[in-house]
């Protein structure tokens, strides 16, 4: 935040009067509203993650401004790309403006609609004029949609979704059920702009109700249809058949108007991108919802999971195989209409709800090797502690282990290992709750040093008291090259 500022006083000369931290979404990046005190009077401040996607946020913005396309324009940007000031487009987005249709299932009204059609009339001015002139190379992480990332997407769908819902299926024939979506959508190539996240979130209106255009930054050059299935087909919108032919119409009309259309074909590619779109949000649904626990997502599943419906009884997907994994997928108990309303936001995973939580920490000597999950689960966190001062190397403490008071002063003294195990607190703790929250049975953690007997007794025996004391749940440590075991009993009053 420091360096925000600074920027900012380096583009306008003074520190802004008042910051203001904006509401986030699915992005790793901080948006936060900047007052000064004359024109311009706010600005948007981001903080990234990514050096590289903010640079091609940054250099994508002023290609398309110099197009004078609806943009935001880069104001400024740090020597390492990690925090830019760009122009404020209000607090206004379409996703807001039209929340009284989304939230009434559907119904919506004719200004709702007007706005919707406004937004997709815009929509090819971006992705053809906008793709004149563009250096695709600079696109991030990669310039074109191509076979490999529809496969990347298909099997984050996979790997994130599906096999959490403990769906049968037979890999080899998936795969290739992947690669027909992969070649039939990647066949033609366009030289237009894939915006990629098309959405109404991503949508800002001026006071006139005028679309400006954020978050592009994923964009890359690819098919026009991708960005429609993906604008009208967004899980939550539930926009009604009739309005999204309507909305069709009025996008083919406008990218007329700068490329020839055979709408009948244009038509069948969409109905294939739609699929495509719908199980890719599943798959960021599944990882932003079942697993990060984002709320918006985990409610969004539901409405990504009815539009799948929808479009395995319209025949939109044509192979055999994937068509009949997909309608298993829609059967399952925790999607049907009866089991939302019992629970509410379902669950996909196959350890969800069991509980209660039980944690084992290990320490070991990496001479003898990893301690083997006995579970079932896969493992949990294994962690190295022989970057931090061995007390083994001291002859007073050779004959003792981390549980020996000596030793505990000596590590304690020396600091080392208190910094090392700060961090991992802070990283157990989020993975407790997570799993209590979610009711998961299981949690493994490992201790490893040289001969198991000093830095990894110790950290094993302090993050088991520690996580008991935090949570009450049971805690059972094991000493391996010790031969010592101990359980905390879980507190019922406090679990």
């Amino acid at each position: 935040m420091e360096r925000l500022i600074s920027l900012y006083k380096e583009t306008f000369g003074h520190a802004p009067l008042q910051t203001e931290l904006l509401p986030g979404a699915g992005s790793n990046r901080c948006y936060y509203r900047l007052y000064g005190e004359a024109e311009p009077e706010t600005v948007i401040g981001v903080i990234g993650t990514s050096p590289d996607e903010n640079k091609t946020f940054i250099y994508l913005s002023e290609h398309f401004s110099r197009l004078q396309l609806a943009v935001p324009q880069v104001l400024a940007s740090s020597t390492d790309s990690l925090c830019y000031l760009q122009t404020d487009l209000g607090c206004r987005s379409l996703f807001d403006a039209v929340s009284q249709g989304r939230k009434s299932g559907g119904h919506y009204s004719e200004n709702e609609k007007t706005l919707l059609g406004r937004t997709i009339a815009a929509l090819p001015e971006i992705q053809i004029c906008g793709a004149r002139g563009l250096d695709f190379s600079r696109c991030y992480p990669q310039p074109e949609m191509d076979e490999t990332s529809v496969l990347f997407d298909l099997n984050y769908f996979k790997y994130c979704f599906l096999k959490a819902t403990e769906v049968d299926f037979h890999e080899l024939k998936l795969e290739a059920s992947f690669r027909n979506m992969a070649r039939e959508l990647t066949a033609e190539r366009q030289e237009a702009f894939l915006y990629r996240d098309f959405q109404a979130r991503n949508v800002m209106l001026d006071a006139k109700d005028n679309p400006f255009f954020i978050d592009f930054q994923g964009g890359r050059r690819g098919p026009v249809e991708y960005d429609v299935a993906s604008f009208l087909w967004q899980a939550s919108a539930r926009y009604p058949s009739d309005l999204r032919e309507e909305l069709i119409t009025v996008y083919i009309d406008s990218l007329r108007r700068y490329i020839d259309v055979d709408e009948r074909k244009f038509r069948s590619r969409l109905r294939k991108f739609v699929l495509f779109r719908t199980l890719q949000v599943l798959g960021t649904y599944g990882f932003r919802g079942y697993f990060e626990r984002k709320k918006h997502f985990l409610d969004s599943i539901p409405s990504a999971i009815r539009n799948l419906r929808e479009l395995l009884a319209e025949d939109a997907c044509s192979d055999l195989y994937l068509r009949q994994v997909l309608t298993h997928l829609t059967e399952c108990p925790q999607f049907t209409e009866t089991s939302q309303k019992k629970s509410g936001t379902p669950t996909a995973s196959r350890y969800d709800g069991k509980g209660p939580l039980k944690v084992r920490i290990f320490s070991f000597s990496y001479r003898k090797g990893i301690p083997a999950d006995e579970s079932g689960n896969g493992g949990g966190y294994v962690f190295d502690c022989r970057s931090t001062h061995n007390p083994g190397r001291y002859e007073p403490y050779k004959k003792l282990t981390g549980l020996d008071e000596p030793v505990i002063r000596f590590l304690e003294e020396d600091g080392e290992i208190c910094t090392f195990l700060k961090s991992v607190y802070r990283l157990a703790e989020a993975h407790v709750e997570r799993y209590i929250e979610r009711g998961f049975t299981d949690l493994m953690f490992c201790f490893g040093c040289t001969g198991g007997q000093h830095r990894s007794v110790y950290s094993a025996q302090h993050l088991a008291e520690h996580l008991h004391a935090r949570y009450g749940i049971e805690v059972t440590v094991h000493h391996r090259e010790q031969d010592i075991t101990q359980t905390f009993p879980a507190v019922p009053d406090k679990v």
